[in-house]
């Protein structure tokens, strides 16, 4: 360890404000879903009011989520989250176990999914506006390398601490706002005189539990707003945060859901397209100072969907440096990516190493020649090709691989409520559930999650194997680490003073 580094403090750095971390929550959540999901949503229910309905009871169940996390996050205010309260709750192998997921599977396979849409959307805009020439035969080649660009300029930005990847945080958030903004005027401004007849529309085969799995995907990420509990300035700013974020972003949902069925109609908006959102912006062009522009609808939406997904990319490789740090802190085997830069302020090895993984995931699952490789490899030890098709691409069939392993963990932190209550009864709790909320609303949660969980196993099926292979070699990983340091979260179990 050089003179630049030092051991991850137990506290944080106190720098984040709410805002700040409401812009965390909101840029994680809102990536891409919300501008490919929907018609697949509208599809599979019987009216516009059903899907409004949809996207709003999951948005109630991620407050239910929410209200549990703050009583967690604001007990146990280390960076980390979930890590610090299954470790807490259910001893140092659980706490690893999930530290090492996020790193190999969801966090890394978020950021790189979010990094090859953005790449897509990339070329998309440069093909519309001309401004590059790219050859058929490179376009895969030039997504990948957007992809990895926009990863490792990210990490790099997070480099130089809090303030700098909150402020990045901030105006990418800020600029997709106005995005969705501009969507919400556009379908409203020109609604449809008959947008929610539904003459002629009849529910798909998945019906309302495929668009409930669905629309709580769109949700997912509100959670990583607890990784960086230790960053923000006030703990009681933490519940805060988590409320204030899932109901805007569930207010946010629902008015864009409305503008697309306003704009296009009910039925036209059952209809699957990769360009929702652009057709609703559609009219936009017709104005007659836009006219030199063009039809600048579908440019829009590209430049919307490249902010959206940096900005949940942002959230996701800030948040995640967190998570890592903290199971390097306590875990001798991860012991670099405990390391905090003093200079920079930010736990560099961990960003970096997070990056390489996500880079190494783009290469894997994101393009031919990876899933090549890899079907290669699992035919070498007598495992059938991996059914990319089946699944839409690559990122797709990896986020249904390791869907289950999510839930799972979800399930286990709002079990770790209960648990936290019997084992620490007499921890100062600065924000706490009380009855009739208590034990109500964490049940509901633990209820949410054993329906995700069915959901994706009974979706992925044998695929679930992409996300428990690594869980089973985390294993081996655990036993071969040895002791390391006691888990910090256990310093807090002595009652201090409210916050």
């Amino acid at each position: 360890m050089n003179g630049t580094d030092q051991d991850h403090p137990g506290g944080g750095h106190g720098q984040l404000g709410l805002w700040d971390a409401v812009s965390i929550i909101v840029g994680i959540v809102i990536g891409t879903s919300i501008f490919t999901t929907p018609p697949t949503i509208f599809g599979n229910v019987d009216g516009p009011w059903s899907g409004l309905g949809v996207w709003l009871f999951c948005g109630i169940l991620s407050l239910i989520g929410a209200l549990c996390y703050a009583e967690l996050a604001t007990t146990y205010p280390r960076s980390g989250g979930d890590y610090v309260y299954l470790t807490r709750a259910f001893d140092r192998p659980i706490g690893f176990l999930f530290g090492w997921g996020q790193l190999t599977v969801i966090l890394a396979g978020s950021t790189g999914a979010m990094a090859f849409i953005f790449g897509e959307y990339c070329i998309r805009f440069v093909k519309l506006t001309g401004l590059l020439e790219v050859p058929d035969n490179e376009q895969n080649e030039f997504i990948a390398k957007a992809a990895i660009a926009a990863v490792a300029a990210l990490s790099v930005l997070n480099f130089f601490g809090v303030v700098l990847g909150k402020w990045v945080q901030n105006l990418l958030v800020l600029a997709k706002l106005i995005g969705l903004g501009l969507i919400v005027a556009a379908g409203i401004i020109w609604a449809k005189p008959d947008a929610f007849d539904t003459t002629g529309h009849s529910p798909g085969p998945g019906g309302y539990g495929l668009a409930m799995i669905l629309v709580l995907y769109a949700y997912g990420g509100w959670n990583d707003g607890a990784f960086v509990a230790a960053d923000m300035r006030n703990r009681r700013d933490i519940p805060k945060a988590l409320i204030l974020g899932t109901l805007g972003i569930t207010v946010i949902y629902l008015l864009v859901n409305a503008a697309y069925i306003l704009g296009l109609g009910f039925v036209e908006s059952t209809k699957w397209r990769p360009t929702i959102a652009a057709d609703v912006l559609k009219p936009v062009g017709e104005i007659e100072a836009l006219k030199p522009l063009g039809q600048i609808g579908e440019k829009i939406i590209c430049v919307l969907v490249m902010t959206s997904a940096l900005g949940a990319m942002n959230g996701l490789i800030f948040t995640g440096s967190r998570v890592y740090s903290s199971l390097g802190a306590e875990h001798r085997i991860f012991s670099v990516l405990g390391r905090w830069n003093r200079t920079l302020n930010a736990p560099i090895w961990s960003l970096l190493t997070q990056a390489l993984i996500a880079v190494g995931m783009i290469f894997l699952v994101g393009t031919e020649q990876g899933r090549q490789g890899i079907d290669e490899a699992l035919a070498h030890i007598k495992i059938p090709a991996v059914p990319w098709g089946d699944y839409f691409g690559g990122f797709n069939t990896l986020f249904a691989g390791t869907a289950p392993v999510f839930w799972i963990f979800f399930l286990l932190t709002g079990l770790s409520v209960f648990v936290l209550r019997a084992k620490d009864p007499d921890i100062n709790r600065p924000f706490m559930l009380k009855a009739p909320w208590y034990p109500v609303l964490p049940l509901l949660f633990c209820g949410m999650c054993v329906f995700g969980l069915y959901s994706a196993l009974t979706y992925a099926k044998w695929i679930s194997l992409i996300g428990f292979l690594p869980m089973i070699l985390g294993i081996i990983l655990y036993l071969l680490s040895g002791p390391g340091k006691p888990a910090s979260s256990e310093v807090l179990v002595k009652r201090g003073p409210d916050v």
